[in-house]
């Protein structure tokens, strides 16, 4: 029950953390900047973890590094993808979209011939697809919520969380998995610290909305991974599928509650079969 609670919690974070992006954008801060100090801080917060527990000294294989970096490079393209759709819809559709990473992972398996395919599996896809055609209003295209870029950004936030996804598993397979956060987000800051604008950076560390930025790196990517980590520990894979759905419901509370976003009869069911297609192929390929 505690892995659970944790997990959940974990989730709720990643949705408040939408929301505060939202309101750093209001504040004309670009999603880059935004991103960078959410992994940023996050990364400080791991160093920590990482040499506070660290008992002997740590292996650093190759594979493990390599894995580590990938899931570095995934994590870094879902924070910024996550927030450019936000920029360019709402904190509804993108966390929604977002969470379309299991379907990528999945075309790929296919692809690479790692996974066999099947009716239930295609029947999951396409519903899938069913949904973001009516979360995004892809039916009108004169009226696409987000319009193609950010129904792009926001897919493209799955991929990335499918990267993510491969990078970390295969890591944890290997290597102790506070070790290969670590070496994830300091590829994470590596990679866009050199896409940020050096002045805006330093000029939101030291501006009024310092506060903003920290609190959004210290629940969007610090604690809640540390407490996402230590959770999956005791909890089932199916079981981590279903409750992580936390994050998408809480972003669209926190944008429709706080922030006044607003969605349609017809968004909501696109929202709905995402969500509840995604859940049922998460506890079906986790129980396989």
């Amino acid at each position: 029950m505690r892995g659970i609670i944790l997990v959940v919690l974990a989730a709720v974070f990643w949705g408040i953390s939408g929301g505060i992006a939202d309101i750093l954008m209001d504040k004309g801060w670009s999603p880059l900047v935004i991103s960078f100090y959410r992994g940023a801080v996050g990364l400080l917060l791991f160093a920590g973890w990482w040499l506070a527990g660290r008992k002997k000294k740590a292996a650093f294989t190759p594979r493990m590094m390599i894995f580590s970096v990938l899931a570095g490079a995934g994590v870094a393209g879902n924070f910024t993808f996550y927030f450019f759709a936000i920029e360019a819809s709402s904190i509804a559709v993108a966390a929604t979209l977002m969470y379309t990473a299991p379907i990528f992972v999945l075309l790929v398996s296919f692809l690479l011939k790692i996974e066999n395919s099947s009716w239930f599996k295609w029947a999951c896809i396409l519903s899938v697809l069913f949904g973001i055609v009516l979360l995004t209003g892809a039916y009108d295209t004169a009226n696409l919520s987000g319009g193609v870029y950010g129904t792009a950004a926001g897919l493209g936030a799955g991929i990335s969380y499918a990267l993510f996804i491969f990078g970390f598993k295969k890591a944890t397979a290997i290597g102790e998995p506070k070790t290969i956060v670590s070496i994830a987000f300091l590829t994470f800051c590596l990679i866009l610290l050199p896409l940020n604008d050096t002045t805006e950076v330093t000029n939101s560390i030291t501006s009024g909305d310092a506060g903003w930025f920290i609190l959004l790196g210290l629940i969007g990517a610090g604690i809640s991974f540390i407490i996402y980590v230590i959770g999956m520990r005791s909890t089932a894979p199916s079981t981590a599928s279903m409750v992580a759905m936390a994050e998408p419901v809480t972003a669209s509370l926190f944008g429709v509650l706080l922030l006044g976003d607003t969605l349609t009869i017809i968004q909501l069911a696109g929202m709905v079969v995402i969500l509840f297609t995604i859940t049922v192929l998460s506890v079906k390929q986790s129980d396989n």
